[in-house]
């Protein structure tokens, strides 16, 4: 007893010393320095309040020398299964058995979460692809900057926000990107010919990204456009406009099934010096494409099996003549509809081959073209590929296989050949990503005797960040025209260095120097471009 009496009393004294200590330490002259690395004197500048110590008032020395009291941590959160406590699940249980009303939440800690719902093959988030690579595909602006290194989604909350990425506009149930890219510069020969004239050219291209936030199903959206112009401009003029959009929708009518929609539209002209467009005119002829689909997909543990549906319409504008006068263009203007079945078996978390099988048909709008061939026409494809997801380093998807064409009139040439398609993006490291990005496509033709184009082109895109905010760009592009029913096989080659300047969340200056040549196999076709921009980014 009296051992514990002496204890007892001992503790006001030992209080009493800890409180001076703090005290002094409070009261005192006694400062802390904080060592940071020397500033990078081109980072651009951001907000920050330096660390300062506070001083204790009377109220908070009166709490530093209460004793202090701990209260227990729950023992789960909602229906997560998450127990705080590290305790083990029988323990739960015990507590619940105890205290009344507890057994609901008891019972969710312990209950397995249900199972993710399935993602259809046609419904991916966009790719990062390299198409901005691609060495003057048809179909394609004049001029682009596109993509620089958009960082890979992070799963881990431990790695450091981008802060440079952008934060998007909350409208409803959707997260919304608008952005805008202003650019100018200088292109060597611009008309693509082989008596190269240059011209100073202007570029406005807005752009704006949504993506839905539910909890079930799923809309996003991606929409492009842009102008371009020139100074002085020649004949035809070759200022033009641009615009691409995307919409794609799934539907979870169940865990298993979905309902897969989609649209899409471009509108584009073909590039200059184009073996299509007739001689005289003034202006290129715009043409517009546009179609949706709809799927429906099933899923069988590992089995994913799907089916889909398509309709595309292509349809030019009247071309305008030097002289005044217009020619028709309805004989390009056709009408396509398509059906796909793919399945795939996913063989390890990351990885799932596919087969897909493809056949449609094409029908114009006059069963013979001015030039007297019958250009309607039925195809398939065959494809064997496999979408990947190792780690995040390795994402997307690739596929080789082979298509046919076969056209009404006996006089054009079946058309065939292997084709692939190919959208991987390779996180390097932290600071490098590699994207390749593969298209093949069999496009229509004006030409008379020729059956069609089938086109295959690679694009190779290497970002690296010297900085978070300084980011360097390599791309590589080879593309080549093979034209089915004539001798005509065109090489287009394409080199670009690019570098991106992030001022902040909002702003962004870009450079690019961009090399082109097109080597054919007929005289007076080839050409050689270079072009040089400057732009800025404006994003939210």
């Amino acid at each position: 007893m009296k051992r514990r009496a002496d204890i007892a009393g001992s503790r006001p004294i030992f209080g009493t010393m800890a409180l001076a200590c703090v005290l002094t330490l409070s009261s005192g002259a006694a400062f802390a320095q904080i060592v940071t690395p020397d500033a990078d004197p081109l980072a651009p500048r951001q907000a920050s309040k330096p660390q300062t110590f506070q001083k204790f008032g009377p109220q908070q020395q009166q709490k530093l020398a209460q004793t202090p009291s701990f209260t227990p941590p729950a023992s789960g959160a909602g229906n997560t299964g998450y127990d705080s406590t590290n305790s083990r699940r029988a323990k739960a249980k015990k507590q619940a058995a105890q205290k009344p009303g507890s057994a609901a939440r008891a019972q969710a800690s312990v209950t397995d979460e249900p199972p993710p719902l399935t993602l259809s093959p046609y419904q991916k988030p966009f790719p990062t692809e390299a198409k901005n690579a691609m060495a003057q595909a048809t179909g394609k602006p004049p001029v682009e900057f596109g993509p620089i290194r958009k960082p890979l989604k992070k799963r881990r909350s431990e790695d450091a926000d981008d802060p440079y990425a952008p934060l998007g506009v909350h409208a409803g149930g959707f997260l919304l990107y608008p952005a805008v890219e202003l650019s100018g510069g200088y292109s060597t020969n611009p008309g693509q010919s082989s008596n190269a004239e240059g011209a100073w050219l202007y570029s406005a291209a807005p752009e704006l990204r949504a993506q839905s936030n539910w909890s079930r199903h799923e809309l996003k959206a991606d929409l492009r456009g842009s102008y371009t112009g020139y100074t002085p401009d020649t004949t035809p003029t070759l200022s033009r406009p641009y615009a691409n959009g995307k919409v794609d929708g799934r539907v979870d009518v169940t865990r298993t099934t979905r309902l897969d929609l989609g649209g899409r539209v471009l509108v584009s002209t073909d590039n200059p010096g184009s073996p299509n467009l007739q001689a005289g005119l003034s202006k290129l002829p715009i043409f517009t494409t546009y179609g949706g689909s709809v799927g429906l997909g099933q899923k069988f543990n590992r089995l994913d099996v799907s089916i889909k549906g398509d309709v595309e319409r292509t349809a030019y504008q009247d071309s305008k003549l030097t002289d005044g006068t217009t020619a028709s263009n309805e004989d390009r203007n056709y009408d396509q509809y398509g059906v796909t079945l793919r399945g795939g078996y996913e063989m390890t978390p990351g990885v799932a081959p596919y087969i897909e099988g493809s056949v449609d048909s094409r029908r114009h709008d006059l069963a013979t073209d001015f030039s007297g061939y019958q250009r309607n026409s039925k195809g398939w494809t065959a494809l064997v590929g496999s979408t990947f997801e190792l780690s995040r380093l390795l994402t997307g998807d690739t596929g080789i296989g082979y298509t046919e064409r076969k056209y009404d009139d006996t006089r054009l040439d079946k058309l065939s050949g292997f084709v692939g398609n190919a959208s991987l993006i390779w996180t390097a490291s932290a600071l490098t990503t590699v994207q390749f990005n593969a298209k093949s496509a069999v496009q229509e033709s004006a030409v008379a005797g020729v059956s069609g184009v089938l086109s295959r082109d690679f694009g190779l895109q290497v970002d690296h960040a010297f900085r978070r905010y300084l980011i360097g760009s390599v791309k590589a592009g080879y593309g080549n025209d093979d034209y089915k029913g004539s001798d005509r096989d065109d090489n287009r080659y394409m080199v670009a260095l690019g570098l991106t300047y992030k001022l902040s969340r909002w702003a962004q200056v870009k450079g690019e120097f961009r090399q082109d040549w097109l080597r054919s196999n007929f005289s007076g076709n080839d050409y050689n471009v270079s072009t040089f921009l400057l732009g800025v980014r404006l994003q939210q």
